[in-house]
């Protein structure tokens, strides 16, 4: 599977805004993402197998989220600024179990320690509007210009 790379990504200023996930990526690049061999496009699943490793029997791992300077194989964009997850619709369970502080009106550690090994300070209660549980979706660019002589 081919990812765009890391200028790729366009982020609207109102993306980041409801969502600060969209300026972040920390987590993506802080903790070892494994989870069972069947979410794998390979087992039934919808993770493309090409970006895991396995990690024993019945485990995989993405790719670039195990070391000592992790960064998960499907992360785009610069941590801190704007990124995306390139498989977002198809990412694992785990990274769909992991929420960001103040997500689901509590505060989360480990998203808070993610970000400071960053530099980005904790996200605060408010950020997140109950029922707003997709990233919004970037306003369509502008058309160019009609260059056509008249």
């Amino acid at each position: 599977m081919s990812l765009p790379g890391p200028g790729d990504i366009a982020v609207h200023p109102s993306a980041i805004a409801s969502n600060p996930c969209l300026a972040c990526g920390a987590c993506c690049a802080f903790f070892r993402a494994s989870f069972h061999w069947m979410e794998t496009d390979a087992g039934g699943g919808t993770v493309p197998a090409d970006l895991t490793l396995a990690l024993n029997h019945h485990r995989v791992v993405m790719r670039g989220t195990t070391g000592s300077k992790p960064r998960c194989a499907a992360l785009v964009g610069e941590i801190g600024t704007a990124v995306s997850c390139g498989i977002h619709p198809l990412r694992s369970s785990v990274c769909r179990a992991f929420k960001a502080s103040w997500e689901d009106g509590e505060p989360n550690p480990d998203c808070d320690r993610a970000r400071a090994k960053y530099g980005l300070p904790p996200l605060q209660p408010g950020w997140h509007q109950p029922g707003d549980d997709s990233p919004p979706e970037a306003p369509a660019p502008e058309p160019a210009p009609d260059r056509r002589a008249a």
